[in-house]
This record gives structure tokens, sequence and C-alpha cells, in this order.
């Protein structure tokens, strides 16, 4: 009879589980914890066809632009982005929250507005974009964020909650790596924050034309410590 019961219990449990991810229109949701998508910036290969910046916007950019390349590694961005995000995927999942990532794979072709949609038909609380930056200048090292203005004429709504995200990653990332803080910086004319329905903020983690910063993004042990920066700034906005 224990056995018995023990399996109708096992059976409901279940039944509630399964009830619990999939609710109305088609939208996944999760059961219990908060829901992260983080999307590792570009892809093996750009592609420049154009796609509107927002909704409804006449303004038109490349689906997904090819990224840079560190001078000093010769590593692609989008290669550095995936192994960061991947870490990253890890330390949430080993946190407790459920992960999303817009891809796991360099073989593929999602343009900017897609890894937006994908975020939101996930169920996404946030959105972390991961890139990183670029200069001619090669001295000019360091890391900051990117996030929506308060006239931004698509997201406006998503601002404030964008920009404390975007705090408390710069914030959590810079403490736990030692790469110098730049701050946040609004934008309003990236697409990926544009089609996004929930708080987003563009990680730039360091410049790729700055020899230290390459370097060390380049190295797997301060991966690592990329990886679990970025999640305290997460648990920090978790927490606010």
């Amino acid at each position: 009879m224990s056995i018995r019961r023990n399996l109708i219990l096992a059976l409901a449990a279940f039944s509630v589980l399964i009830a619990a991810v999939f609710l109305g229109s088609g939208t996944m949701a999760y059961a219990g914890g908060h829901v992260v998508c983080i999307d590792p910036g570009h892809q093996g290969k750009g592609d420049s066809t154009p796609e509107p910046i927002g909704p409804g916007s006449g303004t038109k950019k490349a689906r997904v632009a090819g990224g840079t390349r560190g001078t000093t590694t010769g590593i692609p961005e989008y290669q550095l982005t995936l192994a960061v995000g991947q870490l990253l995927k890890n330390e949430l999942t080993a946190r407790g929250y459920t992960v999303v990532m817009t891809r796991e794979s360099n073989n593929v072709n999602i343009s900017n507005a897609e890894r937006a949609q994908l975020a939101t038909n996930a169920g996404a609380e946030i959105s972390v974009r991961l890139h990183a930056n670029g200069s001619t200048n090669a001295a000019v090292n360091g890391a900051l964020c990117l996030a929506p203005s308060a006239a931004n004429p698509y997201v406006a709504s998503l601002a404030p909650g964008s920009q404390l995200l975007s705090s408390k990653v710069l914030s959590g990332y810079c403490a736990a790596t030692g790469i110098a803080n730049k701050g946040v910086q609004v934008n309003d004319t990236m697409t990926g924050i544009n089609w996004c329905t929930v708080p987003v903020t563009i990680l730039e983690m360091g410049f790729m034309t700055n020899p230290s910063d390459d370097t060390n993004m380049a190295n797997p042990d301060f991966q690592v410590k990329m990886a679990k920066g970025i999640a305290d700034g997460i648990d920090a906005y978790f927490a606010k």
C-alpha cells in the first residue's frame, strides 16, 4: 500500500509540474526560481540583411553584425561571448536560476530582434546580452553596460529596470574581475534592446583592442571570474 501511495503522489507531483511549465498562449513558464535569458553576442558569420531596429521602425540595421576580434589573442568576439555565456549558464543554474540561452553554438543565424523575442517567448524576467568592445585606440580599456533611456521610442517603460540591471551587473562584474568600470550608458539604437519586453542590459565585457583586457578575457580562469561576477550582479538585481 505504501508503494502504491508513493507512486500516486509522485504522479500527482509530476502532473503539477507539467501544468506549471506550460501556461496559456504557448508561452513557457517555470516553477520556482527566476528565469534569465543569456544572449552571447554575435555568431560565427554575420548577416547583413536589414531588420527594423524596433517594432514598427522605418530605420533598419543588419540582422546581426560580425563582431570584433582580439588584436593580441586573435580570438573572435562571438567565440568569447559564447564561452563566457556557457560558464554563466552553469553558474546561474547552480544558484537555482532557470537559464534560457539564445544560442549554444556559433553555427547559427539568429537576428538581434529574434533574440529578444526568444527571451519573451521563454518567459524570461531579464535579458543579459554579452559583448566585447573595440576601439581605434589600443589604450582604451574597461567594461560598460548599455541600457535604454527614458526617452526610448520603443521600450521607455523598461528604462528604470534596465538601468538598474545594468548597474548591478556592471558592479558585480568589475568587482570580481578588477576590470575598470566605465559606467552605464544609455543607447536607443540597439535592435536587441528595442525589441525586448523585459529589463535588458548589454554588457561590454572589455576591449578586445586593448592588450590587457584581451589577454585577460581569453584566460579560462579569468572567464570563471567573469561569469561569477555577472551572476553576483544578477543576484543583486533580484535582491532589490
